[in-house]
């Protein structure tokens, strides 16, 4: 495993005073949103992804790229950077009468000559500073002072370096260390991988940038780089720079700091001959099948098959086992069974003690399993990859339907092989502290709740999604569960052509929304003032929530989606809509 062994398992630990158990459901109201927009100079331009950006690690993180933030630090304001370089930032106080953006920096390079250009990208590291990309691997730091609406102070570039291949900003922080002024970041890569030759020839990096103020002059301090298979849901930094978290499909490690490259342990003995598989398997909540390779020639009568509720052996008389070890979770004996199949390999289903939880491998420590996908897993994990492409990837132009596409996932190589997991890096040992397994948890969004703390991120339980805090500071309790959204797991799940979705800061409503127009709400319950009565079960309902959908007047895809307690802000590329969704 590459998993240090001295980084800790650990659960979840759900807040049940969290949970309303007597939750209905949504209903929908069909009260209008007001709805406000100001008309853009200049469009936002969404890069487009390059043939040579095929895969779904780029589409992940660069086609899904929120293109709108939201400034934590000050009160409903918001930025983004149009086609002209021009970061623009709008405050709004009053709804009815919402200024232009305002210009308070300019990316003057000339950028766009760059081939593998990104879009740029934008991180508001404190209430002074944020930092920049130009989406063609130049990174500046810039002192913004005062932000907001009161300040009309042009914001001041304190660095400004090209750190290589292109990249996207994911977090930022600022703090003081060793009495200087220090700013930590994280930037992703999607770089063409020479030891890739089986999946898709790419590899996502993510590097870990110290820069700090010395001698009256902002300079790269440290350059630590990670490496994995799968763009993170969720990467940021502690706010003191002592280390990160990060929520991936697949496993990250440290592989180089300041250039140079990070002892790995030893490769496992596994992992030397690149052979063919010799098992497939694959599950439902229920079951498990697998298919195992047998020798040439072999007869039923050779079959040696064991299986105890925790263990199994399989092999053929004369020749050592095939697969034998510990089961990854417990089955039934009794309902389990094998036959053979085209007298080349023997098909054995497995009945799972517990219904449910889905397994990120089938006996422990074994990797000469390929894992295939099931229909229904390969929808589920397709509608969590629903995404954009642009019309003329769609090859059929219909103007009535969005540009929305389920991309075939074709190279869904290996699901839960190194199953969705969310890791705690010590920053000097550069080793995981503590992991825990995701499993059948979906990510659903990352928000900033305070902007002093790290970001929470949204995950589906069963029907709910949980709001989690990460606390760094609280080792045995590093994740807190502090809002839940009734069953907002279930009702997103359902939302085919879903691009992002995000919740208020003060947990009032939840929100997501389509790659066109649309976008829809989910308030928190309210105690109904006039009791309503459950007709099929005679009782009364002392909470519903509401539901509302917005519909913009716009063709245009959406690129930026962020909430404040009060408003929904959405971006197209040529309008920046405003919805009023609470009144304080």
């Amino acid at each position: 495993e590459m998993k240090d062994m001295a980084a800790s398992n650990y659960s979840l630990k759900v807040n049940r005073d969290l949970l309303d158990p007597n939750f209905e459901s949504y209903r929908l109201s069909l009260d209008a949103i007001p709805t406000y927009n100001v008309e853009l100079d200049a469009a936002v331009e969404e890069v487009k992804l390059k043939d040579s950006q095929y895969t779904l690690e780029h589409m992940r993180a660069f086609g899904m790229y929120n293109y709108l933030h939201l400034d934590p630090w000050y009160e409903d304001s918001v930025l983004f950077v149009d086609c002209k370089g021009r970061v623009l930032s709008l405050t709004v106080t009053l709804d009815t009468a919402l200024g232009k953006p305002r210009e308070v920096y300019n990316i003057t390079t000339e950028s766009s000559q760059c081939e593998d250009r990104l879009c740029a990208s934008l991180s508001l590291t404190s209430a002074t500073w944020v930092a920049l990309s130009d989406g063609a691997g130049r990174l500046y730091l810039l002192r913004t002072g005062k932000r907001g609406d009161s300040s009309h102070v042009k914001w001041e570039t304190l660095f400004s370096e090209d750190m290589g291949e292109p990249f996207t900003i994911l977090h930022s922080i600022s703090h003081v260390k060793d009495k200087l002024h220090t700013m930590e970041l994280l930037l992703l890569r999607i770089q063409k991988d020479p030891q890739e030759t089986k999946g898709s020839g790419y590899s996502v990096s993510l590097e870990w940038i110290t820069v700090a103020n010395t001698e009256k002059k902002y300079e790269v301090k440290k350059r630590r780089v990670l490496r994995g298979k799968s763009v993170p849901h969720y990467a940021a930094l502690e706010p003191q720079g002592k280390g990160m978290m990060l929520a991936s499909e697949k496993p990250f490690v440290f592989t180089h700091v300041d250039g140079l490259p990070v002892e790995q342990p030893g490769p496992e003995p596994m992992e030397v001959e690149k052979t063919d598989p010799i098992y497939f398997w694959q599950q439902t909540a229920e079951d498990i099948t697998l298919c195992v390779r047998m020798p040439e020639g072999f007869i039923k009568e050779e079959v040696q098959f064991r299986l105890m509720a925790d263990n199994i052996s399989i092999g053929v008389q004369g020749f050592a086992a095939l697969l034998e070890g510990q089961l990854y979770a417990s089955v039934d004996p009794e309902a389990s069974t094998w036959i053979i199949k085209n007298d080349k390999s023997l098909e054995v289903t497995l009945q799972k003690r517990s219904e449910g939880p889905m397994w990120p491998e089938l006996v422990m420590g074994d990797r000469r399993g390929e894992y295939v996908m099931n229909d229904e897993q390969a929808a589920l994990i397709h509608e969590r990859l629903t995404f954009l492409t642009s019309e003329d990837l769609n090859g059929n132009p219909d103007k009535d339907k969005p540009p929305c596409n389920s991309q075939e996932l074709e190279d869904c190589d290996g699901f839960p092989e190194d199953s969705f997991s969310l890791t705690h890096f010590d920053g000097d040992s550069l080793k995981p502290t503590q992991v825990v397994n995701l499993g059948s948890h979906q990510y659903l969004f990352t928000v900033d709740v305070n902007p002093s703390d790290m970001p929470c991120l949204c995950l589906r339980h069963d029907v709910d999604a949980l709001v989690w805090q990460p606390r760094p500071d609280q080792p045995s309790n590093m994740w807190e569960h502090i809002a839940t959204f009734n069953a907002l797991g279930y009702v997103q799940a359902s939302k085919r052509d879903k691009k992002f979705a995000t919740c208020a800061p003060n947990f009032s409503y939840a929100s997501l929304c389509e790659c066109l127009r649309r976008s829809f709400i989910y308030r928190q319950p309210s105690p109904v003032e006039t009791v309503l009565f459950n007709r099929k079960q005679g009782r009364q309902i002392g909470q519903v929530a509401k539901q509302q959908v917005a519909s913009l007047d716009s063709d245009k895809p959406i690129l930026g989606f962020r909430a404040t307690n009060e408003r929904l802000y959405i971006l197209t590329s040529s309008h920046l809509f405003v919805l009023k969704v609470n009144n304080n």
